[in-house]
């Protein structure tokens, strides 16, 4: 999928050309990335999202100097960097095991770079002390790490990579060890730290939720390649396949036969017979079969009428809203995710019969 233009004002910082990585030789031999090409912002938090062995860590490895190109380039701010290690690139790493010295204090730990790079004392002292009020640990600087929290542990670690201002932050999966809410108000203090030190940030991840709450823009891999690049709202409602789509949130896919098309618009038919509008990706022609996604929250079920119908399977209740699966007369599950009110949860149960309203604007169809 060829990369957005980057707007004006902003250059690219890190940019991948035509990434080919091998591992092995002759039949046995192992492709983990396949032509990969990507241009990541300056100031951007540029997210590699993908399920285990997809290739994001070995590309990140690869920005780091860890794993070098079978073929293809490495450039930062427009220089091959690819034949450089690890300790002459402006680049930083958070891994996922944080790698702290345990007996050191948190404000060894952040100072360790610096001094590596033979500072002056006194800058040393104002950077440790900048670095550590920007990951709120001043009160714990002369605690021990192996006397600290995970989450702790995790803002020493981000302190540290900070602590020299490198021109690009890596983070592979730094957030995984933590427990759920923990998490999740770890992924607002990185959105808020890459805000405020304006440091290119690129992190990888499976989490899709991860990836949708701290990220400017997403690369969704899959198999060694990259299958969509885009900003957040682009991945979830606009996916480019039926792999982005399933792979980001949950997604009903419904066969359809294409009627007419005009102007990136399509008039489809459902097995059900009922004909709906459906989005057409840019530079995609249809075939006259077609599966189109709708997303759960893009509709809702019914009493009677509906575009398909069945009969209620499960109703999972969330808290904020609650799900429904219907069964399709046609065969095949659909999802809807309806709000729930102070009243209670929507009045389905197990064997109801239920229609599907598709919402007028939420069908789209897919690339094969």
């Amino acid at each position: 999928m060829p990369e957005p233009a980057v707007p004006q004002g902003k250059r690219v910082a890190i940019e991948a050309r035509g990434i080919v990585k091998e591992f092995g030789q002759g039949a046995g031999s192992l492709r983990a990335l396949d032509n990969v090409s990507v241009a990541i912002r300056e100031n951007e938090f540029f997210t590699l999202l993908g399920p285990s062995g997809c290739g994001k860590t070995t590309l990140l490895r690869m920005i780091a100097g860890f794993e070098f190109p079978t073929e293809g380039a490495i450039l930062l701010n427009g220089e091959d960097i690819a034949g450089l290690p690890p300790f002459k690139r402006p680049i930083n790493t958070v891994f996922q095991s944080y790698a702290l010295f345990p007996h050191l204090t948190v404000w060894e730990n952040v100072a360790f770079g610096l001094q590596m790079l033979g500072r002056p004392k006194a800058e040393i002292a104002s950077r440790v002390a900048a670095m550590l009020k920007l990951v709120r640990m001043e009160e714990l600087a002369q605690r021990r790490t192996d006397q600290i929290s995970g989450g702790q542990g995790q803002r020493v670690a981000l302190a540290r990579a900070l602590a020299p201002s490198p021109k690009v932050l890596l983070l592979d999966e730094p957030l995984s060890a933590l427990d759920y809410k923990l998490r999740k108000e770890m992924q607002i203090e990185l959105k808020r730290m890459q805000h405020e030190t304006g440091i290119t940030f690129v992190f990888v991840t499976h989490d899709q939720e991860e990836a949708l709450t701290m990220s400017d823009r997403i690369a969704v891999m899959s198999k060694g390649r990259v299958l969509q690049i885009g900003a957040p709202t682009d991945i979830y409602d606009k996916p480019a396949d039926r792999f982005v789509a399933d792979f980001i949130g949950e997604s009903n896919f419904l066969p359809a036969t294409l009627l007419s098309l005009s102007s990136g618009v399509a008039r489809v038919k459902l097995a059900s017979g009922a004909e709906i509008p459906a989005t057409v990706a840019e530079g995609l022609v249809p075939r006259e079969s077609v599966t189109i996604v709708v997303r759960p929250e893009h509709a809702r079920a019914v009493r009677e009428g509906g575009q398909v119908s069945g009969r209620v399977e499960n109703v999972v209740y969330f808290g904020t809203d609650t799900h429904i699966h219907v069964a399709l007369a046609g065969g095949g599950t659909f999802i809807v995710r309806q709000q729930n009110s102070r009243n209670g949860v929507a009045g389905f149960q197990v064997g109801d019969a239920a229609g599907i309203e598709i919402a007028a604007d939420a069908a789209q169809v897919l690339r094969d």
